[in-house]
C-alpha cells in the first residue's frame, strides 16, 4: 500500500501499486490529460512507471521545463518514424534535445532536399494525429544489438555494442517504430502537437571526420503555438541582424579565405573597435590598473611550465627556429606573470593589477568559425591580479562594479551571474579553496545580485564566476569571467615577500569584461541591429547640402562639429537630397543634418533622426549641446 507524498506536502494513499497516470487520474482529470511524465524520488520517469513503495512524486507537464525537454525529445523520435516510413532505407542514427530543438542523425544515399523536409513534417504531423502510444520495454544488450542488426540499423547496434555487456538496455517503440533511448517519452504521439523542421545539415558519424558523413536534421518543438510562433520570430530578428550581414551593408568587415578565423577591419568598423578598446582603456585607467604588452611567441618550454602544452596544445599555433620550438599565444597570463617576476616584489605592491590588449590566435577548427563570433586571431580586454588571499573579495567586489557599469553602457543591463565551485581534481589547499569560493560567493551577495553556483565546475587552478549578458532577443552570451588561479603563479615561479618577511606565492585573479573584443563587438552589432548609440557609432552624423550654394556652408558646419569632438562628415554630391538622405539611412547613422538656402540664411541648421524624426531647425550650439548630452547617457541608442 504505497503512500505517495505531493509536492505541496500532502498525501495520497493506494491499497496497490499505481502508475504514475493512476496518481495524476486520482488528483484529477485535467492533470491526467496533461501529464507527460513523472518525477518519482527526484527521478524523471515516464507514466506508466509503477510505483510500489512509498514515494515523493510529481507530474510533469508541459508548464514544467523537463516537460518541455521530453516533448523535444519525443519529437526526434517523431522525426526518425517519419524519415523510416517515407525513406525505409534510411538509417537512424543518434537525436538528442538541444537548446530550443532537437536533431536527428541518418545515413542515407542521397542528401535530404527540401521537399523531402516538408514531406517528412507533414508525416510527423499525421503520425501525431494517429496518437500512437509510445510503450517502453527492457532487452538484454547482446539480444538488442541482434535486434537492431536484423533490422538492418547498423549504427544503434554500434551504439549498443559499446554498452558494457550484461546491461539491460532500454527501448522505446510507436507502432512499428522502435529506437533506443533511456526516456522518459510522452505517453502517446498525439501529445505532439507544435514542432516544425528547420534545416539539413552534414554531420560526421561520432564527430569523428574519418568516419562517414551523415545528415543531421534539425527541428523545434514547443508546447504551445504561441511559443513556437515568438521563437520563430526571434530566428527571423536574428537573421535580419546577422553581423556578418550587417559588416558587409555597413561596410565595417569582411573575411576571406586566405586568412580564415581572422578579420579585416575596413575604415569604419576599426573606428568601432577602436572606440570600445579606448572606453576599456579609460577603464583600466580610473581603476588602477597598469597596462603592459607581451610577446606573440613564447618558447614552448614557458608553455610546458605553465601547463598550457600539455591541456592545450592542439588548439596552439606553432612555429620552429634556430632548433627551438616556439608558440603564438593563445591567452595572456604567462607572459604577465614574466613581468609580474621582474624585481622584487612586497606584499606593500600587492594587489598589482596587470591589463593588456592583448592579441590571440586559438587554432579552432575550420567548421566552427562563425564571423566575429568565432575567430582564429581575437584580442581580449585581459587583465591579471595579483593579491593576497585576504584581497580576494575587494578585488571580485570592484571588478562586479566595473562589468555592470561596463555592459550597461554598451546597452545590456540583464546579467547572468554563474558561481563555479571547486572540482574533484584540483590543486591548492581547501582552506584556500575555503576562502576563494567564500569571497566569490560574498562579492556576489554584496552586488545584490541573484546568481545560480554549479558545484565542482570550477577550474582546476580555483573557482570562478562567470558573467553572460542578454541581448535584446534573449540570447544569452558568456562574455566577462573572474577567475581565482592558485597554480600558475607558483608553477612559473612568481612571489612576494610578505609582512613576516617569508617568501609566499600571490594568488592570481584572470579577469575580463568584455572576453574577445571581436566577438563583442558582433554581439552589439546584432543587439542594436547595426544602429549603435552615439557614442558608439563610427560616424556619428552626416551633413548634407540641398544644392551648390550651400557646400561652404555645410564644409563649416562640418568643421565646427569635428573640432567639437564629433565624427562628422560631409555629403556634397550633386544628387537629390532623397537620395541622400535614403542613402545615409541604410547606413544606420544616428543623425542627418541637412542645411539649404532658409538654413544658410538664419544660421542654422535641420535636423533628421535615424527613426525618420524631423527634429527641425536649430542652432548648431544647441545641436551641439543636444549631442554632448546623448554622449553623456550613454547606453541608450538615438
Amino acid at each position: 500500500m504505497p503512500v505517495v507524498r505531493l509536492p505541496d506536502g500532502s498525501e495520497r494513499k493506494f491499497n496497490k501499486p499505481v502508475t504514475v497516470a493512476e496518481v495524476a487520474a486520482d488528483i484529477g482529470a485535467g492533470l491526467a490529460r496533461a501529464a507527460l511524465a513523472g518525477k518519482v524520488n527526484g527521478k524523471l520517469v515516464d507514466v506508466s512507471f509503477l510505483i510500489e513503495a512509498d514515494s515523493e512524486i510529481s507530474v510533469v507537464t508541459d508548464k514544467d521545463r523537463e516537460g518541455l525537454e521530453i516533448i523535444r525529445h519525443s519529437t526526434a523520435h517523431l522525426l526518425a518514424h517519419a524519415v523510416k516510413e517515407l525513406f525505409p532505407d534510411a538509417q537512424v542514427t543518434i537525436g538528442p534535445v538541444i537548446e530550443d530543438g532537437f536533431y536527428y542523425d541518418f545515413s542515407f544515399k542521397r542528401p535530404f532536399t527540401p521537399q523531402d523536409l516538408e514531406a517528412i513534417e507533414k508525416r510527423m504531423a499525421e503520425i501525431a494525429r494517429r496518437d500512437i502510444p509510445v510503450k517502453r520495454q527492457i532487452m538484454p544488450r547482446d539480444q538488442a544489438v541482434a535486434f537492431f542488426k536484423n533490422m538492418g540499423e547498423h549504427y544503434k547496434a554500434e551504439i549498443i555494442a559499446a554498452i558494457p555487456g550484461g546491461e539491460q538496455i532500454s527501448l522505446y517503440g510507436q507502432d512499428n517504430f522502435i529506437d533506443l533511448c533511456r526516456g522518459p517519452h510522452v505517453p502517446s504521439t498525439g501529445k505532439l502537437k507544435v514542432f516544425k523542421l528547420m534545416r539539413v545539415a552534414g554531420a560526421y558519424w561520432r564527430g569523428d571526420s574519418k568516419n562517414e558523413m551523415l545528415q543531421r536534421i534539425y527541428g523545434t518543438a514547443w508546447a504551445k503555438k504561441e511559443e513556437q510562433d515568438a521563437y520563430l520570430h526571434r530566428l527571423e530578428e536574428a537573421e535580419k541582424r546577422d553581423h556578418r550581414k550587417l559588416g558587409k551593408q555597413l561596410n565595417l568587415f569582411h573575411a576571406q579565405e586566405e586568412a580564415p578565423g581572422m578579420v579585416f577591419w575596413h575604415p569604419r568598423g576599426w573606428m568601432i573597435y577602436q572606440i570600445v578598446e579606448q572606453y576599456m582603456r579609460g577603464i583600466f585607467r580610473d581603476n588602477g590598473y597598469q597596462e603592459v604588452c607581451s610577446p606573440q611567441i613564447l618558447d614552448r618550454s614557458l608553455w610546458e611550465k605553465s601547463g598550457h602544452w600539455e591541456m592545450f596544445r592542439e588548439h596552439m599555433f606553432t612555429t620552429h627556429s634556430e632548433s627551438r620550438d616556439y608558440a603564438v599565444k593563445p591567452m595572456n597570463c604567462p607572459g604577465h606573470v614574466q613581468i609580474f617576476n621582474q624585481g622584487l616584489k612586497s606584499y606593500r605592491d600587492l594587489p598589482l593589477r596587470l591589463a593588456e590588449f592583448g592579441s590571440c590566435h586559438r587554432n579552432e577548427p575550420s567548421g566552427t568559425l562563425h564571423g566575429l563570433m568565432r575567430v582564429r586571431a581575437f584580442t581580449q580586454d585581459d587583465a591579471h591580479i595579483f593579491c593576497t588571499e585576504d584581497q580576494i573579495l575587494p578585488e571580485v567586489a570592484q571588478f562586479i562594479s566595473l562589468l555592470q557599469k561596463a555592459y550597461a553602457d554598451f546597452g545590456f543591463t540583464e546579467i547572468i551571474y554563474r558561481l563555479s565551485t571547486r572540482p574533484l581534481k584540483r590543486v591548492g589547499a581547501d582552506e584556500s579553496w575555503d576562502k576563494a569560493e567564500k569571497a566569490l560567493d560574498t562579492a556576489l551577495h554584496s552586488a545584490h545580485v541573484t546568481f545560480t553556483t554549479h558545484a565542482g565546475e570550477g577550474a582546476f587552478y580555483g573557482p570562478k564566476v562567470d558573467f553572460s549578458l542578454k541581448d535584446c532577443l534573449g540570447r544569452i552570451w558568456q562574455c566577462g569571467t573572474i577567475q581565482v588561479d592558485f597554480s600558475m603563479p607558483g608553477r612559473l615561479g612568481a612571489g612576494y615577500i610578505a609582512e613576516d618577511s617569508s617568501r609566499q606565492v600571490p594568488v592570481m585573479l584572470h579577469r575580463a569584461i568584455l572576453g574577445s573584443m571581436e566577438r563583442f563587438i558582433g554581439i552589439i552589432l546584432e543587439h542594436h541591429a547595426g544602429a549603435l548609440p552615439l557614442w558608439l557609432a563610427p560616424v556619428q552624423l552626416m551633413v548634407m547640402n540641398i544644392s551648390e550654394g550651400q557646400a561652404h556652408y555645410a564644409q563649416a558646419v562640418t568643421e565646427d562639429l569635428r573640432k567639437s569632438g564629433f565624427r562628422a562628415e560631409c555629403d556634397l554630391r550633386n544628387e537629390k537630397i532623397t537620395y541622400k538622405i535614403r542613402e545615409h539611412s541604410l547606413q544606420k547613422l544616428p543623425y542627418q543634418v541637412i542645411v539649404g538656402d532658409k538654413e544658410v540664411a538664419a544660421q542654422r541648421v535641420a535636423v533628421r533622426t535615424r527613426s525618420g524624426q524631423d527634429l527641425g531647425q536649430m542652432s548648431l550650439q544647441a545641436f551641439i549641446e543636444r549631442l554632448q548630452s546623448e554622449i553623456f547617457q550613454r547606453g541608450g541608442a538615438a
